[in-house]
């Protein structure tokens, strides 16, 4: 069966240019208009990718954006009119994994759609297990736990980890991490900041450490701790 998407907008014309060239391209597609009917979809249907507006009537794109991320894993794509970085950047920070501006090409946005759902589950490289410190990261169950106690990552959050954890104490520069999530470098340069940002709290929350370094003007390195 072919993958589902959820396009939520409140603009007809842009849900249905989506909707349209999203099923000559082999997806099935569900279409909101404002975010409650959306969460409503989302966790009736359990869509395999969610395209969000970021301004919607009865609940924005964010607040939804925040509740669904507390509730799944699912890629979301940041849909929005908006081009100023900040609100991209807070975007990114809530939880979506990419955002596309408008006006879009419907072209690009298939294309990011299809490299998200490639990159969204399955695709971590390295060991099915690492172990480092009090962590365990399994890849094949997408489960990271410290001492014992599961931590809930964003599937970009859990594959930094990954990628991190896997050598610790090797520099990663900004470009090979988006590389590593994207395919490609992107143009979103401030998105490995975001995500990192996410995956420090949640890491030291758990564990009461830091174990995600800064080395400043070159990228991040994980600093392994003793259990």
């Amino acid at each position: 069966m072919s993958q589902l998407i959820l396009v939520v907008d409140d603009e007809p014309r842009v849900a249905r240019l989506a909707r349209d060239y999203l099923e000559k391209n082999g997806f099935r597609v569900m279409v909101a208009a404002d975010g409650q009917a959306a969460l409503a979809l989302a966790r009736r249907e359990k869509p395999d990718l969610i395209i969000l507006d970021l301004m919607l009537p009865l609940l924005d794109g964010r607040e939804v954006c925040r509740i669904l991320r507390r509730e799944s894993d699912v890629p979301i794509i940041m849909l929005t009119a908006l081009s100023e970085e900040i609100d991209q950047v807070t975007g990114l920070e809530i939880g979506a994994d990419d955002y596309i501006t408008k006006p879009f090409s419907v072209r690009a946005l298939v294309a990011r759609v299809r490299a998200r759902l490639r990159r969204s589950h399955g695709d971590v490289k390295g060991p099915a297990i690492l172990r480092a410190g009090g962590l365990e990261i399994d890849a094949e169950k997408y489960l990271v736990k410290f001492n014992n106690t599961p931590i809930k990552f964003t599937p970009n959050e859990f594959k930094l980890l990954h990628l991190l954890a896997s050598r610790p104490g090797q520099i990663f520069t900004r470009e090979q991490l988006l590389d590593d999530l994207h395919g490609a470098a992107s143009s979103v340069d401030r998105s490995v900041d975001s995500h990192i940002k996410n995956l420090r709290k949640k890491l030291e929350a758990a564990s009461g450490e830091a174990m995600i370094e800064t080395v400043y003007g070159i990228g991040y390195r994980f600093i392994e701790k003793e259990a």
